[in-house]
């Protein structure tokens, strides 16, 4: 055997490494850095830049004209006795408790329905999906279309029963549902998707042993299928939560806040605040206190589920 071959096969850790080899393995590791520079380059520039800068500004009182004086934590401690903060706080609460368990049993429901082998079933997970690319204009435009109180066809069929009509979104108490139930429409196919995936993963083994065994279809559900979905039942929660935290396309296109801010929530105080008030200081707080409750709110959700060991991370 030569010394060259006694190289190749000698193992990993008694190879030697020749300066030349060195220097080919940094070149490899250049280039690399080289073609994903840019892009690294762009994604910092987009996030870790307007971060940076809305913490400043969060310090700061300006109106975006004036020369901004830095005030430190003042804007914090407005917040905290900031009625209409609150108010938007617990209309997005309200949301965010409607839509995402409806969202995770409408998506575990759709996906189990289309986890069959029929006839069309391509087009029905393709007519699903549709209302998900929809953009939240037409959404808006729909939900006021279905439930006007005056022409909406939601009352229209009411009426042609014989059952009282309602204020649906100019109702305080009935607008924030309505808001829910319309993004459920479009973000159903989400999670439809996710759950789809996961029950073609379930192994068929467990099905048929399952089977053998006699179980019925509702036990091999719960007892097999069910535990095979808690990582993506934990995720997609975690996700559409982070969602619904941060609505305000769906509320601007519709109510604007309205009716006597009944569905004004967290970013649509924001909006308010840094584009029609010109408190970017203030509106940049706003910003950054809903980043802490996201972030708390997927940290506790994900150690949660760590210790039931249904982890999705």
């Amino acid at each position: 055997m030569t010394i060259r071959e006694r190289r190749r096969n000698a193992p990993a850790g008694t190879r030697s490494t020749r300066p030349g080899s060195r220097i080919a393995r940094l070149k490899d590791d250049l280039g690399g850095w080289l073609f994903v520079a840019p892009a690294t380059i762009l994604v910092l520039g987009l996030s870790v830049f307007p971060a940076v800068w809305a913490f400043l500004l969060s310090l700061q009182e300006w109106d975006g004209f004036s020369e901004p004086e830095f005030i430190g934590g003042g804007n914090y401690s407005e917040l905290l006795t900031d009625e209409d903060f609150f108010a938007a706080a617990q209309h997005t609460g309200l949301y965010t408790a409607l839509f995402v368990p409806m969202s995770v049993l409408a998506g575990l429901f759709l996906a189990v329905a289309l986890n069959r082998k029929i006839r069309f079933i391509g087009l029905y997970r393709t007519a699903i999906f549709v209302p998900f690319v929809a953009s939240a204009a037409a959404t808006g435009i729909l939900s006021t279309y279905l439930f006007s109180p005056q022409y909406g066809l939601v009352n229209n069929v009411l009426r042609s029963l014989g059952l009282p009509t309602q204020g649906w979104l100019e109702d305080q108490a009935q607008a924030m549902l309505v808001i829910a139930i319309m993004s459920l429409w479009g973000q159903a196919a989400f999670t439809t998707v996710l759950y789809l995936a996961a029950l073609q993963d379930v192994p068929a083994e467990l099905m048929e042993a399952a089977t053998l065994d006699g179980a019925s279809r509702w036990q091999r559900f719960w007892q097999v299928v069910w535990p095979q979905l808690a990582p993506v039942t934990v995720f997609t929660a975690i996700w559409q939560t982070i969602g619904a935290i941060q609505l305000f396309d769906l509320v601007y296109t519709t109510t604007r806040g309205g009716p006597l801010d009944a569905t004004k929530t967290i970013v649509y105080y924001l909006w308010e605040k840094a584009f029609r008030s010109l408190e970017f200081g203030y509106g940049s707080a706003v910003a950054y206190v809903l980043f802490g409750l996201t972030l708390l709110v997927t940290i506790g959700v994900v150690v949660y589920s760590r210790r039931r060991g249904t982890e999705a991370f």
